[in-house]
């Protein structure tokens, strides 16, 4: 005999059906401003691509030890985060996976615009250990990835406490778009990295203050 289920029975499965939707992200976090400086932009993008998109932010600024929750309208896990302080220097967080983190930290609860910090496990206190672990070594070592449409010509890379950019790290090669190159820098003498690089039109870009001992792989935009 075949039981017929009720109609409150069917009532009752399609009310289920319709409102379980599709899944929450997980790709969502807090962006922690810990440093001692206001954050006038912030900039959240999926690290397949190469635009950064809109200022989160929008009108607004983040200010010195506050965060603000981050939805991204998308749902890539792996995302390249971007702040610019008041100052008009930038730090970024590269290849950060959101799904596995509850806050992306910036400053680390320091002074200045660019330091410590990182992507910070759920439930970690803000200021603690950046990702991947290796700020605990304190190399600053990295490998950037030209993630342009230009080849990149030359390309300078120092700590940020030192006073000159030193030789082309392209030497006579150049950087097609896609292309990436490993920077080795002196470990134990600081987290901050500046960083230039000089297009095949001799069009220059540069970033200062970029905190890489919590990034394997930095991608330039």
């Amino acid at each position: 005999m075949i039981r017929i289920p009720s109609l409150a029975g069917l009532f009752a499965l399609a009310a289920l059906l319709l409102g379980a939707g599709p899944a929450e992200a997980q790709n969502r976090f807090y962006l922690v401003n810990g440093s001692g400086q206001v954050i006038q932009e912030a900039y959240v993008s999926p690290s397949r691509i190469s635009e950064w998109g809109p200022d989160i932010l929008g009108t607004g600024v983040l200010p010195a030890g506050n965060q603000v929750w981050v939805t991204p309208n998308f749902t890539d896990c792996v995302l390249d985060v971007r702040v610019r302080y008041a100052n008009g220097t930038d730090d970024t967080r590269m290849q950060v996976n959101a799904c596995n983190i509850s806050r992306v930290v910036f400053g680390g609860g320091g002074g200045g615009g660019g330091g410590g910090g990182g992507a910070v496990a759920p439930g970690a206190a803000i200021g603690g250990g950046p990702a991947y672990g290796r700020a605990s070594t304190g190399n600053p070592s990295f490998t950037i990835v030209n993630g342009t449409g230009t080849t990149i010509r030359e390309i300078y890379s120092s700590l940020s406490t030192q006073t000159d950019w030193g030789s082309d790290r392209l030497g006579a090669n150049t950087l097609p778009p896609g292309g990436r190159l490993f920077i080795p820098l002196p470990a134990g003498g600081g987290c901050n990295t500046d960083i230039r690089v000089i297009y095949m039109n001799g069009a220059a870009s540069e970033r200062r203050n970029v905190e890489t001992c919590s990034v394997q792989q930095l991608t330039w935009r």
